[in-house]
């Protein structure tokens, strides 16, 4: 198994792994507390519209997908703060027109679009050396922001009724933070697919919940859980001949099933 690392392409894996690991942990440990998890898959099917766009004006479908993300994060949490609007009817609205729009254009565009199944599904072993440098300089944004305002951050996510009492800058947090999570959503869609995105941003942080209740010792356990999972699943698939992001997924949720089997046993 270890001959494995031999090959370029499984070393560049196990790096985006890495990468992977630390910024869903960040950003599934910050939407988990907001309680905010189904805002990853308003996004991700509001990408959709974006790709679809992309490919029928034929440029980049993956920077048009970006801007669909960040228009359609900062959209839910506009209508919730300026209008009253429930964030998780406001994510049912752009979910549905992200879908709607991505159909619409990629059926007025000609020929057939191979790139969709990649988006949708995604292959981590065909992370290229230009995908990890650019998901490495946004991990390195990302830690360096969430490093210099850290405690606004956990006390905005908690209770931002109480930051605005302290005259904290809830708007500018709530929204940087809603900005890094749509691109996070993108850039990890473009790699992993629509399945494991959705996976590494919920599953180790109820694995870590399990164990801890404050948000850096859940997000720092994250990180460990996620990457271990994700490593197993990858050196899992190269023994058995089945897609390493299903054998993640899975492996994400026995780890979940076992931890609250122990709790219960223990408890």
């Amino acid at each position: 198994m270890i001959e494995i690392l031999q090959y370029d392409f499984f070393r560049s894996a196990v790096i985006g792994v890495l990468l992977l690991s630390v910024a869903s942990a960040i950003i599934g440990t910050y939407i988990v507390t907001r309680r905010l998890v189904s805002i990853s898959g308003g996004i991700t099917h509001a990408c959709f519209g974006g790709l679809g766009l992309g490919y029928f004006l034929g440029c980049n479908p993956i920077a048009m997908a970006a801007l669909f993300a960040v228009g359609s994060s900062l959209g839910v949490d506009w209508m919730a703060r300026r209008h009253r609007v429930r964030e998780d009817s406001a994510i049912a609205v752009i979910w549905a027109l992200g879908m709607a729009l991505g159909t619409l254009f990629i059926f007025l565009t000609p020929g057939y679009v191979p790139e969709l199944n990649a988006f949708l599904f995604g292959n981590i072993l065909t992370i290229t050396h230009g995908d990890l440098w650019t998901f490495g300089i946004f991990t390195a944004v990302l830690l360096l922001f969430v490093a210099a305002f850290f405690r606004k951050i956990v006390i905005c996510a908690f209770d931002p009724d109480f930051a605005r009492v302290c005259r904290l800058p809830v708007t500018f947090i709530t929204t940087a933070m809603t900005v890094l999570v749509a691109v996070c959503i993108v850039l990890t869609i473009r790699l992993v697919g629509v399945m494991l995105l959705m996976s590494m941003l919920s599953l180790p942080q109820m694995i870590a919940e399990v164990f801890c209740n404050r948000f850096k010792s859940m997000m720092l356990l994250s990180v460990l859980v996620s990457l271990l999972c994700c490593l197993g699943g990858l050196f899992m698939a190269t023994v058995v001949d089945v897609p390493c992001s299903a054998l993640i997924v899975l492996t994400m949720t026995a780890s979940y099933m076992a931890v609250r089997l122990y709790k219960a046993i223990a408890g």
